[in-house]
């Protein structure tokens, strides 16, 4: 079986510390070498993978600056999309723009929704319902008007991270700096709870950073800048909770799985996909606004940290996403 596997062209696949989608696009390639697939992975020139590597920049836009997005994004799924006769099988991890290409070839096409950024492109993925096979990451994660193969939950290298029987007393935000993800909201509970907050994540939006986190910055809530693969995992496996007072619907939530991972419980907003993650006051609590955040700290206690982790390893590891998938490839090609 000969499989390309789509990455974005924002960051290096797998990332070096933010960059969702190029970090489940490396595990799926990753996964599946190992299963014996011929991958070969379209990213950028600099990333990694034990397959063939095809490129048409060395740096993703948002590491080198210089280059426009766009025009990175249209040679990088051109490039693939003209040697589509390579292959049997194409994963796309990149969004609904390679669907367009997909009427022009004739190898089949299985796209992974990393979730929406609005309801605007809903009409590309809705024209190619009959032609594509759509795979959601979470079943919260649906749009109504589109037809779906399969929800396949993401997948992590469990072995990426280590679990911690005996966390050190500070809370933990994990992730980008933006109201969405609910860094104030953070705060506001380390606060009231009188607990020590680090904050780790790249900055996304500056002004919200200067008016919610800034002014707060000292002794109790400090900011740690983004963090790599070591320092994600001591933060994580340290900390006594991750909070996750989400401002959006969430379609996943990498961060809550591997906090989970490493025995860390997750106090989220029970929004999106977090009821799909969290199991409620087994490996963390669903609470609805700040007040019930503050009163699930005090209940910390108890929570089991090895449960967390053997729920997280059953649910959200590599092995296992791969798997699914592999079994969603064989269907489509009929194997």
């Amino acid at each position: 079986m000969k499989v390309a596997v789509l990455a974005p062209v924002a960051w290096r696949t797998p990332p070096r510390h933010y960059g969702p989608w190029e970090q489940v696009a490396s595990n799926i390639a990753e996964g599946m070498v190992k299963l014996e697939v011929e991958v070969t992975l379209f990213a950028t020139g600099d990333s990694l993978t034990t397959g063939k590597l095809e490129a048409i920049c060395e740096q993703g836009y948002e590491e080198d600056r210089s280059q426009d997005a766009k025009v990175l994004e249209c040679l990088h799924i051109s490039n693939l999309m003209e040697k589509a006769g390579e292959f049997d099988l194409i994963h796309n991890n990149f969004d609904f723009l390679p669907l367009t290409y997909s009427g022009l070839i004739k190898t089949q096409l299985i796209t992974t929704i990393h979730g929406f950024s609005s309801e605007k492109i809903i009409p590309v993925y809705k024209k190619y319902n009959s032609r594509g096979h759509y795979v959601s990451i979470s079943n919260s994660d649906r749009s109504p008007q589109l037809e779906y193969l399969a929800t396949v939950y993401n997948g992590l290298d469990i072995s990426d991270f280590e679990f911690t029987a005996e966390p050190d007393d500070y809370l933990l935000y994990f992730g980008r700096i933006h109201h969405h993800k609910g860094t104030a909201e953070s705060i506001e509970i380390a606060k009231r709870t009188g607990k020590k907050l680090l904050i780790a994540g790249i900055i996304q939006d500056e002004s919200y950073y200067k008016e919610k986190v800034e002014p707060h910055l000292g002794d109790q809530i400090q900011y740690v800048g983004h963090a790599g693969p070591d320092k994600r995992k001591e933060l994580l496996g340290k900390a006594s909770a991750l909070l996750h007072p989400i401002n959006f619907d969430e379609p996943f939530g990498m961060s809550v799985a591997e906090a989970m991972l490493c025995g860390t419980p997750v106090i989220a907003f029970n929004r999106g996909s977090m009821p799909e993650l969290i199991s409620h006051e087994e490996t963390g609590f669903l609470v609805t606004n700040v007040d019930e955040a503050v009163e699930a700290v005090s209940q910390l206690s108890k929570i089991n940290r090895s449960q967390c982790h053997e729920w997280a390893a059953s649910q959200f590891s590599r092995d296992k996403m791969v798997s699914d998938y592999y079994k969603l490839y064989q269907q489509i090609l009929g194997a």
